[in-house]
């Protein structure tokens, strides 16, 4: 019953996080991507584009018609294997970019600071993305023509979507100056680094290997304070050729600084090493 109960609350967590990384995904693209003509590829870079030659059509209406699209191509290609957060992250971020524009309509950037806005138009999509792509969703768009491609060809799926994303941004220099071009082009190769680099941060813990002559006591708090699990493995000094022991674990930043303090308190003589590490899997972080 606890574990059932344990697990409607896991859910619901990544339920609430899967919806605001899509309103980040939103809030990013509307208020700072679409005013100020941003084409750093993916769905919204071709609704930018479109809209220019179909006025009648609002880069979010362009939007939404081009994700339904693609999920109904996805779901003719791939069948079982399309993700439900896929579907539902895609449809949300249409329909939640189409409110935004009719309760908050834009007619102009909100400053006259490009480079100003382009933060926000990487970084707001940045931060949502990274949510989730923690959680294994994705909000759609041309990852449906990436995953398809993956099953149908032998591509370099990185570098087909890039190559793709590097012809809709070079598209913004014939439509909207080159200005516009530019910093289009400067979005979208510091979209990857920031994504990248925010997965990392969502992720990072910190790995302990301890040295010491105390290893039990060690570990018996690393069990009972930190409720996380350890390693013992024998070593030998190199120059003393005395025996000790090596205790290796993995913890939270805030359990790392608890985890430092106490070593030192238990085995003044410990000698610690400390890495940051983002890609653990097993009980107690992520599962494969």
């Amino acid at each position: 019953m606890q574990a059932k109960k344990e697990r409607g609350q896991s859910k619901g967590i990544q339920f609430l996080l899967i919806n605001l990384g899509v309103l980040f995904l939103a809030l990013g693209i509307y208020f700072f991507k679409f005013p100020n003509h941003f084409t750093t590829g993916g769905v919204s870079g071709i609704s930018i584009l479109l809209s220019s030659v179909l006025p009648s059509l609002t880069p979010a209406v362009l939007m939404g018609i081009i994700n339904i699209v693609l999920l109904v191509i996805g779901f003719l290609f791939l069948g079982r294997q399309f993700g439900f957060w896929t579907t539902y992250c895609s449809l949300m971020l249409s329909l939640e970019t189409w409110i935004l524009e009719v309760f908050f309509p834009m007619d102009a950037p909100f400053t006259n600071e490009p480079l100003l806005e382009l933060c926000f138009a990487i970084m707001l999509p940045a931060v949502g993305s990274a949510i989730l792509f923690n959680l294994n969703a994705s909000s759609g768009g041309t990852d449906i023509v990436a995953m398809i491609l993956k099953k149908y060809t032998s591509l370099d799926i990185g570098k087909a979507l890039l190559l793709t994303d590097s012809l809709i941004v070079l598209s913004a220099f014939f439509l909207f100056g080159v200005e516009t071009g530019l910093f289009s082009f400067l979005g979208l190769f510091l979209k990857a680094f920031v994504v990248d680099s925010v997965i990392e941060s969502i992720n990072l813990c910190k790995f302990f290997s301890i040295i010491t002559t105390k290893p039990q006591e060690i570990c018996d708090y690393i069990i009972q304070e930190l409720g996380r699990s350890s390693t013992i493995l024998d070593a030998q000094g190199a120059y003393s050729h005395e025996g000790r022991k090596v205790v290796l674990t993995v913890c939270s930043r805030g359990e790392a600084v608890k985890l430092k303090r106490k070593s030192k308190e238990l085995d003044p003589h410990s000698f610690t090493l400390i890495t940051n590490t983002s890609e653990i899997l097993g009980k107690g972080f992520r599962s494969v």
